[in-house]
């Protein structure tokens, strides 16, 4: 180790490699055992290193935050592939990417190093609760980017990650990160009889927790669900994502999407996935639908993810529509992806060439409204993309509704590990506001996950299918639906209380 930590070459390639390590406990490999050796090793070598130089610190947390987000983020460059504009850039943002978000990383160990952390139990919570603070601003600051956090390596654990519902993701990525860490007390020069304390009362924290998972799943499933009408079919149709890219009669995609949701036989909210069509594509083919239209009884409702226009803006919207395709209600996108729905800086940028990369040229704009929608007696929260990835303020009008609707295009990420990634937010969205999620994506992973986050249906990446809908789990307000991240500073304020009593009386 000293050889390791003698040569910058050399630790530099560790440091890369421990990042690349910890990648694979995050879905869909799950190997979570690895962060128990990495993450002490990090420490380790954030203790070990006595440099005082301040970029020397920074590259330790960079360098392993480099190597993580490499490993598991690659896949985002694949979306460059479908606009020529953005050939040359394919390669440079695979570097670009990782080397940005690292810089939270970069700044949680040059923090870690200002706290002067030592071999000893107290340091784990000081590395435990820094690391947590930076992933949160790393989820919020800036627009946020909150993939991958630590605690999605857990997420396989249905009954353990209950505790969601009391805290939030943000609260479980800081307990997770110290659960991680807990090896590296093996090497503390501390009393053995201390170590076995520690040790055991982390048993029997977790054996609380797995017991309050087990009791809330048994108390969620054996309630009466909740029928829904009309009954609601969502639909992954498994589009090849460059047929958009071309002039085609609207018709068709709708024949399809109408043959894959057979049978019509009653009454039924269709759910189609995101940017199905544009509102104007849709207006001309209005005289040329009635074949469809007479498919559906006369209560039957129309769900499509949409382009829509208000007057010089342009919005990514989830439309209802009534079944002779007339817009009944209809929600405008909060949050946009940067380069994919919108071109920062696109006065500048786009005189090079530059746009966004979805269909058109001009950016989508951004709405700050998110209303329930209803359906008969039935209510939503809708989501499109990548709004499900957010912990926290997704219900802004406070109103009460029956189930989170989220629907997507994960085709821009190819065949990779990134569809997988972005389901497993649906999981954790459903324990932390007590509602089922309906997700709906054309390619990518469509499926009904309880309030418990148990998958109840689901369609895999390459499915081309339906799922038919009856009844849901009856809503229970959870602790973090109604106080949301505030729950979160609550916990780091505990950690920092702890930190100084141990400090004090050591």
């Amino acid at each position: 180790m000293a050889l390791i930590l003698n040569n910058k070459f050399l630790i530099s390639i560790t440091l890369i490699i421990l990042g690349v390590l910890s990648s694979f406990s995050l879905p869909p490999y799950n190997y979570f055992f690895i962060n128990f050796l990495t993450f002490p090793f990090l420490f380790y070598i954030l203790v070990a290193n006595p440099s005082k130089d301040l970029l020397n610190n920074f590259l330790i947390g960079w360098l392993y935050g480099f190597g993580y987000f490499l490993s598991n983020l690659y896949w985002i460059s694949n979306s460059l592939k479908f606009d020529e504009n953005y050939d040359n850039l394919f390669i440079i943002s695979i570097i670009l990417i990782p080397s940005l978000l690292s810089i939270y990383y970069g700044l949680f160990s040059l923090c870690i190093k200002f706290f002067n952390i030592k071999k000893e139990f107290n340091s784990i919570l000081i590395f435990s609760v820094t690391l947590s603070f930076f992933e949160y601003l790393r989820g919020n600051i800036f627009g946020g980017f909150p993939w991958n956090l630590i605690s999605f390596s857990i997420s396989e654990f249905t009954h353990s990650i209950q505790i969601l519902s009391l805290i939030g993701t943000y609260s479980l990525n800081l307990i997770v990160i110290n659960l991680y860490c807990l090896p590296i007390i093996l090497f503390f020069k501390i009393k053995n009889q201390n170590k076995a304390i520690i040790l055991l009362s982390v048993i029997a924290i977790l054996l609380l927790n797995a017991n309050y998972g087990y009791n809330r799943i048994d108390q969620i499933e054996k309630t009466k669900k909740k029928t829904i009408f009309p009954s609601i079919k969502l639909i992954s149709p498994k589009f090849n994502i460059e047929r958009f890219f071309i002039e085609e009669p609207l018709e068709n995609r709708l024949n399809e999407l109408i043959q894959i949701s057979y049978p019509l036989n009653r009454d039924f909210l269709l759910i189609y996935p995101e940017g199905i069509t544009n509102m104007s594509e849709l207006k001309k083919s209005y005289n040329n639908l009635d074949q469809i239209s007479n498919q559906l009884t006369n209560r039957s409702k129309i769900i499509l993810g949409i382009s829509s226009e208000n007057g010089e803006k342009i919005f990514n919207s989830l439309a209802l529509f009534d079944k002779n395709f007339l817009l009944e209600d209809r929600y405008n996108k909060n949050k946009l992806v940067p380069f994919g729905e919108f071109l920062p800086f696109e006065e500048l940028l786009s005189n090079f060439g530059l746009k966004k990369i979805t269909q058109g040229y001009k950016s989508f704009s951004r709405s700050n409204e998110r209303n329930i929608v209803t359906v008969n007696s039935t209510s939503f929260l809708p989501l499109i993309c990548y709004e499900i990835i957010f912990s926290g303020k997704l219900n802004k009008s406070n109103g009460e509704y029956d189930f989170i609707l989220n629907i997507s295009e994960d085709g821009w990420f190819g065949n990779s590990i990134g569809p997988v990634q972005h389901f497993s937010h649906s999981i954790f969205r459903s324990i932390e506001e007590g509602k089922d999620v309906l997700r709906v994506a054309n390619n990518g992973i469509s499926a009904h996950v309880s309030s418990t986050g148990i998958i109840k249906n689901k369609l895999n990446t390459t499915e081309k299918g339906s799922i038919e809908i009856n009844t849901i789990s009856k809503a229970f307000p959870t602790l973090f639906s109604v106080f949301g991240n505030k729950i979160f500073f609550c916990l780091v304020f505990i950690y920092i209380s702890l930190i100084f009593f141990l400090k004090k009386f050591k």
